[in-house]
């Protein structure tokens, strides 16, 4: 066989890039783990496998037929120009042709199914557990790569295991039924043709290694050029701004030229491999046709036989080829595999406990007992012996300067993380010893990025919780001081807020988010940084609603602005992860500690009296 110089094929291979890699590659794994991962998906369809064999063998059975027809055709009506046998050979290739068009309907529409039921199942349940990753995951990995996965990957993994092991089996029946009848016309012949088989499979294996390899590249760069593109249009507010849309045109571009020279590596392998095939048909037709050719001189092979074993071997050839290409096509769909494995590889960092208690509503009684804490991946300790006590209806304020660890207490009180040492506990019950789900049923939060989705005002207040009514609902608009302008809108609760909620002002965003908490019902509130990010007529505006909020709730309040803490039951001072001071706002003062040097530094906020939370005011 005519083998390709190395230095061709590595230049064949080679794919220009920055080095910078976006987005890392997924570790390769050989075939038969890829098939063992996803055959049970399966389930459940095997059965039409059935139906589908039944197919594969009828076609080329139809096929067969046909050119038969053909050899009778010129050999009893052409040679002899005897028109009679055209009167049953016409209507009988017309039935073949219907037939072989009802057969190829069936095994569209069946395969169809098939494939798109287990599509079906494999997404959802990728969805499923990527929804089901904790928080670090989301933090450390590229989304739109996360996406990438989801979507065009997983339709890969199909190829690979439902569409191509049955491409593979139609192309066995045919090879299997055309050779059949190739030996009964002329084994001589046949075994002739069959001496160029072997070279269809040693360039197969040839090219296999380096079409893999491209397909990984040509994968990685695809999740590359979607993480760039997300992160780069979710964030078109700060990117306009600062006017660095040119920036981010370079970053789109050179992901964008990344994958180009990926897919033309891939292209240059695919079209060198194709023309080397094709050398290798064409000479064995070839080589059929002159000792064919000498056998009619001969006489021992009518033209009809002739012409119509000349056939029979292009459709020999053509499952031959297709068969060699599938397991280059096996290869190519096996890099998306491999991208899916290792995100289905991936576990959550927090994992409910086999037998975890179920609690019901809480009391609401918080307790942090020596928790010490360090994100994966960072060397320094987030918290370090954290301990304070919240009881139910008390009202608990962490403060103290950004990076103190004040938003890593909600997230470990959220159970996004585990900590390290000492425990989060709930009515006096370790989290980790109870349900997930009841961890969180227990929960509200107002977060310092209020979170608003691309629905309606409606689903986005009812996402605290679905079962609401429509009561409830205006009930809880009403609470967070956002029924009046809700009104307003457009649609009134029916109208679309927009993506992450950007047709409505900070301040209406935040009392969505109040509002959501409200008809959550909530027996813990966590507040992280409630008026961040608000001029100071709208921060003064949430205060009400905010305090209606709190009322007999346990609440956590997160804020390095110490001016709307003030009136809290406790403050727990946060430094470099350490509590440095506990008490009540007149006790810190007097002090003289951290708490009274940060105090003074916000001392010139002229809005102290009006932008606490003043307890007295909150309705028993």
């Amino acid at each position: 066989m005519v083998r390709v110089p190395r230095h061709v094929l590595r230049r064949l291979l080679s794919v220009r890039g920055d080095g910078d890699a976006v987005v890392a590659g997924a570790p390769p794994l050989p075939p038969r783990e890829v098939f063992r991962r996803f055959w049970p998906y399966t389930r459940g369809r095997r059965r039409w496998l059935v139906p589908l064999v039944l197919v594969s063998l009828i076609g080329p059975l139809f096929d067969a037929a046909e050119l038969w027809l053909f050899k009778i055709m010129v050999d009893d009506v052409l040679v002899p120009r005897d028109i009679r046998p055209f009167l049953w050979i016409a209507p009988t290739y017309l039935a073949l042709i219907v037939g072989s068009g009802i057969i190829g309907f069936a095994d569209d529409v069946t395969s169809t199914w098939v494939s798109e039921r287990f599509l079906l199942t494999l997404r959802s349940d990728v969805f499923r557990h990527v929804q089901g990753l904790s928080l670090g995951f989301f933090e450390r990995r590229r989304l739109g790569d996360v996406l990438s996965r989801v979507t065009g990957d997983v339709d890969a993994v199909e190829t690979f295991l439902l569409s191509g092991v049955a491409d593979g089996l139609y192309q066995v029946i045919r090879l299997g039924v055309f050779l059949g009848l190739l030996f009964y016309l002329r084994w001589d012949l046949t075994l002739l043709a069959l001496v160029i088989v072997p070279l269809f499979w040693r360039a197969a294996r040839h090219f296999s290694r380096l079409i893999k390899e491209a397909s990984r590249e040509r994968r990685r760069r695809s999740g590359s050029l979607s993480a760039v593109a997300e992160e780069s249009l979710s964030n078109v507010v700060l990117v306009q701004a600062y006017n660095r849309q040119g920036r981010e045109e370079r970053r789109f571009e050179r992901e964008n030229l990344g994958k180009f020279h990926a897919a033309m590596a891939s292209a240059r392998i695919r079209a060198v491999y194709g023309s080397l095939v094709e050398v290798i048909e064409v000479s064995g037709v070839l080589a059929v046709m002159a000792l064919g050719t000498w056998k009619l001189a001969q006489g021992q092979l009518t033209l009809g036989g002739l012409l119509v074993f000349l056939a029979l071997i292009g459709k020999l050839y053509s499952p031959v080829r297709d068969l060699s290409r599938l397991g280059n096509t096996f290869y190519a769909a096996s890099a998306s595999a491999e991208r899916i494995i290792e995100l289905m590889d991936q576990r959550p960092q927090v994992v409910e406990a086999t037998g975890a208690r179920r609690l019901g509503r809480a009391r609401g009684d918080v307790e942090f007992d020596g928790v010490s804490f360090h994100y994966p991946g960072s060397p320094r300790r987030a918290l370090s012996g954290v301990s304070f006590h919240a009881a139910p209806g008390e009202c608990l304020a962490l403060v103290g300067a950004s990076g103190a660890g004040k938003s890593t207490v909600a997230k470990l009180q959220l159970r996004f993380y585990d900590p390290d040492h000492g425990a989060v506990l709930l009515d006096g019950v370790d989290l980790r010893d109870l349900l997930l789900s009841d961890v969180r049923e227990n929960v509200a939060v107002v977060l310092q990025e209020t979170l608003v989705l691309h629905d309606t005002v409606r689903e986005n207040i009812a996402y605290g919780r679905p079962d609401a009514t429509e009561a409830e609902i205006v009930a809880a608009a009403r609470a967070a001081d956002a029924h009046e302008f809700v009104q307003q809108l457009p649609d009134g609760y029916d109208t679309v807020v927009g993506q992450r909620g950007r047709t409505l002002s900070g301040g209406q965003r935040r009392r969505l988010a109040i509002a959501r908490a409200m008809i959550r019902d909530a027996p813990v509130l966590l507040l992280d940084e409630p008026t961040t990010g608000l001029d100071v007529e709208s921060g003064l505006r949430i205060m009400e609603p905010l305090r209606r909020l709190m009322a007999g709730r346990t609440t956590i309040v997160i804020s390095h602005n110490l001016l709307t803490v003030r009136d809290a039951t406790r403050i727990v001072v946060l430094d470099r992860g350490r509590v440095v001071e506990s008490g009540t706002h007149d006790d810190l003062l007097g002090r003289g500690g951290t708490y009274a040097r940060l105090h003074r530094l916000h001392a010139v906020t002229t809005a102290a009296p009006a932008g606490s939370f003043d307890r007295g005011t909150v309705p028993s």
